[in-house]
């Protein structure tokens, strides 16, 4: 089940970071169908993909507001507090990110600076599956929302009430029965009944990860690439060995194609981890998918923090727990993370929920590239400027002389004929 692996070489590491591969080529050709089919069949081409991998029914594609306050109202007043403190906490650290405008002279009379304006249409999808993930909807919704997207379409095949309590909390305004990577294509593209949006985010199978991928090289703008779900623990002699088993088994029993990966510098910290590991996953209701996942696991002993650091950085995490001795200093080191928790009693469940940090992670090396998903996810920076004609004066020569440099006598002129 375990690949331990004890000192090895540095020349290793970028193998040791390699993931478990997703074929992604042998899918396009079944996700072009998809995208043709629902361009050309609209709504009633999502119905029949719906009753094939579904095998389920449906008329109307989208939900009324009426039957999503039934569905909303189904949820326990326990659960309704518990996503309640989640919410406040997403949105206070979201709404921090705005952009505060700042104009700068970068000379005399030539002033600068930045708007965010946002995207009028975003999408999210959220997977059935066998985690009704409505935590996503927060993560993705309350952004939205407070960037100022005039319309949030929600496509997902769930139906666990929590889906529909927090759509109706976060403001989604359009909420559609579809899943799969026709609810993709139908986002994509628009039908009917579903409009087409200018970005899509959220998870899902392998499927839904080649139609983003596939409505990507159609143009349409995605929160990132996506992948299976991974976290990477460092720990060094202080750490507790219970607590480790617990966090590499929190991503463990998302599927079978997560990976978590244990560093310590600690030989006793290392073994005492596993042997919890194989304690706590007996009592898992989804053991079945930890145990899986634990296939593509690795534990790695290591002789220095200096070496973990490097390790590190090559994997590139979604998620990294620091459970060490001075974990902000250890950070500092960090480069390449989704997301980092800090100590030992940070726990990676606390950013899946109710921190208030996203949980839309760039997975599968991404974070050396991606952020995460943040306010700026949700709108676009435009620039402006201003320009005095005494900052034209002061700056024109210089444009004039660039843009005859480069051949381009046009660019130049704009500028002659204002000063004269």
């Amino acid at each position: 089940m375990f690949s331990i692996l004890k000192f090895p070489a540095q020349s290793s590491f970028k193998q040791i970071g390699t993931r478990p591969s997703l074929d992604s080529q042998s899918l396009d050709a079944l996700i072009k169908d998809v995208f043709e089919q629902v361009k050309s069949g609209g709504d009633q081409a999502l119905r029949d993909f719906t009753l094939k991998f579904e095998k389920k029914s449906i008329t109307d594609l989208a939900y009324t507001s009426e039957e999503i306050s039934e569905k909303a109202a189904l949820v326990p007043q326990e659960l309704q507090n518990a996503i309640q403190v989640a919410y406040k906490n997403i949105y206070a650290f979201h709404e921090s990110q705005k952009l505060v405008e700042k104009r700068i002279e970068t000379s005399p009379g030539v002033v600068c600076w930045q708007k965010s304006s946002p995207i009028e249409r975003v999408g999210i999808y959220i997977p059935g599956g066998t985690a009704p993930l409505f935590s996503t909807i927060l993560m993705l919704a309350i952004p939205a929302k407070i960037a100022g997207c005039e319309e949030i379409v929600l496509c997902t095949p769930g139906d666990h009430p929590a889906l529909f309590y927090a759509a109706q909390l976060c403001g989604v305004t359009q909420m559609f029965k579809i899943g799969g990577s026709q609810a993709i294509a139908a986002m994509a593209q628009g039908t009917e009944s579903v409009p087409a949006v200018y970005k899509i985010f959220g998870p899902g199978n392998q499927y839904v990860t080649a139609a983003k991928m596939y409505a990507n090289r159609m143009g349409l703008a995605i929160d990132m690439p996506a992948g299976p779900s991974e976290v990477a623990v460092f720990a060094d002699e202080t750490a507790y060995p219970a607590f480790i088993a617990s966090d590499l088994l929190s991503q463990a029993e998302h599927g079978h194609d997560s990976q978590v990966v244990l560093i310590s510098t600690s030989e006793q910290i290392l073994n005492e981890s596993i042997h919890e590991i194989k304690k706590q996953l007996a009592e898992l209701p989804r053991k079945e998918f930890a145990a899986s996942a634990l296939n593509n696991s690795q534990f790695i002993l290591l002789k220095s923090n200096e070496e973990a650091i490097d390790l590190l950085n090559e994997y590139g995490a979604e998620h990294l727990i620091l459970a060490c001795e001075n974990p902000e200093n250890f950070a500092d080191s960090i480069s390449n993370a989704g997301s980092i928790f800090l100590g030992h009693f940070t726990p990676e469940s606390a950013g899946d929920y109710a921190s208030g940090t996203n949980h839309t992670l760039p997975t599968n090396g991404f974070a050396k590239a991606y952020s995460g998903v943040n306010l700026d996810s949700f709108v676009k920076k435009i620039t402006l400027q201003a320009i005095s004609q005494a900052g034209l004066a002061n700056i024109g020569p210089s444009i004039i002389q660039m843009a005859e440099a480069e051949s381009l006598q046009a660019h130049a002129n704009a500028v002659k004929i204002r000063l004269s």
